[in-house]
């Protein structure tokens, strides 16, 4: 046994021994002095006199004090702004007076709160490089003299997005912290009005502040049940890994209603509409937290956001039909008003819109999301509503069903945001579906409201969890901001991916007449929709259009389907969309007979990008069409790999073969990557896609081939003055383009004509002067190969849209 030493037993070591006592005494002082003091924090709020700031920031930012003081930062809080000095002094004082706490706060520790918030903050005017340059040696002077370290600064941009690029270069030039200290700029939407104003405005930023630095506040990320659903789904992940996909969820409904019109906004509402202010924002980063795949850790920042990315990568583009416009009666008279328009001034701006989203990967693949929103409507709610499919028939009546016990009763899950009859944000689960687990320290069960029906059903039918503790969705946003939560904030990356999403659709609808609604109750039934394969629609046709559109020529809408001879065989001329949608209705229709006659359908299609809106039509808007029976074939490929962009291939399954099921053994690609070589004619690639052909189409005779017409009168891969591929006995052949990459492989032009039935379509103004010029030649085949075209015993039918038919 080892004796322990003994100051008794050597007492010429006692004064060492107190000695390193006292050290080590004054070391554990001294650390836990600097975790008392982690360093000073200075938040700058921009704008700081506005509208927003007066009711929110300040608030958010007294909250942040309360959460913060005595946990080891100091803090002080520069409110700034255009106004004058004494003007600013005065509204801020005003502000700071009426600041408030949580309800279970004693009466004198508030005032005691508030009093320190009130001595900690000032008010300065912030114009030139000049103040900035003032300001970061205000801080300073005021670190060093407190004998303090300084942290880090909080910049929050509560100002106009015109307004970002001056003040970011003084910050970046004047007012940056010093080595060792971080940097947060906070940033209020709008950030930009499509996808090129999005990346010139980020662009802008990024030359200033690093991506880190940077938070973009979408404040429906800050409120509380919207913060709740990646944390719900993760508590529940074992209840909720077989309900969460296309096999047991209906539909996703993302609800944004307001009672109050745009009176008083209209400046930004003409610019900005309902799509633009609400759904390309807040609903759809609600719509990707739904829908995204569900990271390991959902406290990583890096992982959330890398998963949300993800989301936005796979919804599926919108068209103009995707989408429904309201606009009440009132909207075009305060616009006249407020900003001195004429009297016969008509704005097309919605104040209602309904947009159905479709995602298109294995897990939400076929399932309806619904984004609304809309201002002057019947009431004030905001929820999103999963909507799980009913498969169950219940013998008894209904009046025997027992909520947590019967399938036939309805199953969802709802996030209440807030407002609506339920009067606070809850999350609400039906009780035939299971018990959800919640943080029992913040969340609480609903007391029970006789009476109270969500959904159709009583408040008694779900399970329901309200927060313990209400909090302002900025409050929670700006502490996030101070504890570097970057999954409550908006990326650049996902920013853009988000614009690049919406802007397609917001140009397509920038000329559409949105529907008159009178506001509030008396819209009836006039808003509602319904939705179909990819489209939506108003289910109720209107009486009489009360608004005319703008100018009085025709619309797109007016014109028939054109049918006349091109070149001595038929024609089909007619807007894009409506060509479309002919051309989809007839290759169904020709593999309908084909499969009915022959047990099968071979198609040969063409690259390029023509036919890109023709296989997103067949995928979305033909549910008859035999696909099981159908074999797929290219009429030309580059020699690239398949999974490259270029790959006609890879247009082809990113467009059509994802969202279709044809069996894989009925796909076949052109063979130009084999042996890990492109189009080597040692590898005899072109003979083993005709030998193919040759065993599994009858007579080598397609039933149908797509083709289209290039500017220089090419077809599939067969371009002038190149003879190969124009005759002779070769089913397939290897070709040179004169674009990159320059190797092809083609179906050859007597296979070609060896199909039942040829369709060439034909798009767009740039094709204008090679139509009339085709249509003037003979058969002249080497010069323009498209003239070349002419089955042997089939049928040539020519789908030419108006642009490239008439100019």
């Amino acid at each position: 046994m080892v004796a322990e030493p003994s100051f008794k037993r050597y007492p010429r070591h006692a004064g060492v021994w107190k000695m390193l006592t006292a050290s080590v005494c004054v070391a554990l002082l001294a650390c836990l002095h600097a975790q008392e003091l982690r360093g000073h924090i200075s938040v700058i709020l921009l704008g700081a006199t506005g509208d927003l700031a007066r009711k929110y920031l300040w608030q958010g930012l007294f909250q942040l004090y309360l959460d913060e003081a005595g946990k080891g930062h100091s803090f002080r809080f520069h409110g700034a702004a255009l106004t004058t000095t004494e003007q600013g002094q005065e509204v801020i004082a005003k502000v700071l007076e009426s600041l408030s706490c949580p309800r279970d706060t004693a009466p004198a520790r508030c005032a005691e709160l508030k009093d320190q918030f009130q001595q900690l903050s000032e008010y300065r005017r912030l114009k030139t490089a000049e103040d900035y340059l003032a300001l970061s040696k205000d801080i300073e002077a005021w670190v060093q003299r407190e004998g303090l370290r300084e942290a880090g600064r909080v910049f929050y941009f509560s100002v106009p997005p015109f307004a970002y690029a001056d003040i970011a270069r003084n910050i970046n030039s004047s007012c940056r912290p010093g080595p060792g200290a971080w940097l947060r700029v906070a940033l209020e939407k709008p950030f930009g009005h499509d996808h090129r104003s999005a990346q010139q405005l980020a662009t802008e930023l990024g030359s200033f502040f690093q991506e880190d630095e940077m938070y973009r506040v979408d404040h429906y990320l800050g409120k509380q049940v919207v913060a709740q659903i990646l944390p719900f789904r993760d508590q529940n992940r074992e209840a909720l890994d077989g309900l969460w996909s296309r096999h047991h969820v209906d539909r996703v409904e993302i609800i944004m209603k307001e009672t109050v019109d745009a009176g008083g906004r209209t400046s930004f509402y003409e610019e900005y509409g309902v799509i633009r202010d609400v759904l390309q924002n807040h609903l759809t980063e609600i719509l990707t937290l739904v829908a995204m795949e569900l990271p390991r850790n959902v406290s990583s920042s890096e992982a959330v956001l890398q998963h949300k990315l993800q989301a936005f990568r796979a919804l599926r583009g919108l068209q103009k039909g995707s989408a429904v416009l309201g606009q009440y009666q009132a909207y075009s008279e305060q616009v006249r008003r407020e900003l001195q328009k004429p009297d016969g001034f008509h704005s097309l701006t919605p104040t209602f819109a309904g947009v159905l989203v479709h995602i298109d990967n294995l897990r939400w693949e076929g399932v309806p999301f619904i984004l609304m929103s809309g201002k002057a409507l019947d009431e004030r709610v905001s929820y999103v509503r999963i909507l799980f499919k009913n498969q169950a028939c219940c013998v008894q009546s209904e009046k025997h069903w027992v909520p947590d016990q019967s399938r036939c009763l309805p199953q969802q899950i709802v996030f209440y945001i807030g407002h609506g009859e339920l009067g606070s944000p809850a999350v609400l689960v039906s009780r035939n579906l299971f018990r959800p687990s919640l943080p029992s320290a913040s969340w609480q069960e609903v007391a029970g409201r006789p009476g109270l029906h969500l959904f159709g059903r009583p408040l008694s039918d779900y399970y329901a969890y309200s927060p313990v503790r209400e909090q302002d969705a900025y409050s929670i946003l700006i502490s996030h901001i101070f504890h570097h939560r970057k999954d409550s904030f908006i990326t650049t990356e996902n920013l853009l991916a988000s614009w690049v999403f919406w802007t397609p659709l917001l140009d397509s609808l920038a000329h559409e007449v949105p529907r008159l609604y009178p506001g509030g109750a008396e819209n009836g039934r006039l808003l509602d929709f319904e939705f179909s394969g990819n489209s939506l629609a108003f289910s109720q046709q209107p009486l009489e259009q009360l608004v005319p559109g703008p100018g009085s020529g025709p619309t797109p809408s007016d014109f028939q389907v054109l049918r006349a001879k091109y070149r001595e065989s038929p024609l089909i001329s007619a807007w894009p969309e409506e060509l479309i949608a002919k051309l989809a209705d007839d290759i169904e229709a020709t593999a309908v007979q084909a499969v009915r006659r022959f047990g099968k359908f071979h198609l040969a299609l063409s690259g390029g990008s023509s036919p890109i809106a023709l296989f997103q039509q067949l995928a979305t808007g033909h549910y008859g069409f035999p696909w099981a029976h159908t074999h797929l074939w290219l009429a030309d490929e580059r020699c690239v790999p398949l999974w490259d962009p270029e790959s006609n291939f890879q247009g082809l399954q990113a467009h059509l073969l994802q969202h279709v099921r044809v069996p894989y053994y009925n796909i076949h690609p052109m063979p130009v990557h084999l042996r890990q070589r492109l189009c080597a004619e040692e590898d005899r690639g072109a003979q083993v896609y005709a030998e193919e052909i040759s065993a599994l189409v009858a007579n080598s005779s397609f039933d149908l081939v797509l083709l289209g017409m290039g500017t220089d009168g090419h077809t599939a891969s067969l371009f002038p003055q190149s003879p190969t591929g124009l005759d002779g006995e070769q089913l397939v052949v290897l070709t040179k383009s004169p674009f990159r990459p320059y190797q092809r492989m083609s179906l050859s032009l007597p296979l070609i004509n060896r199909a039942r039935k040829v369709a060439v379509l034909v798009m767009g103004k740039m094709k204008r002067e090679i139509a009339v010029l085709v249509s003037r030649v003979g058969h002249e085949p080497r010069k323009w190969p498209i003239s070349g075209v002419l089955p042997d015993s089939g049928q040539l039918v020519w789908y030419m849209d108006y642009e490239a038919f008439l100019g």
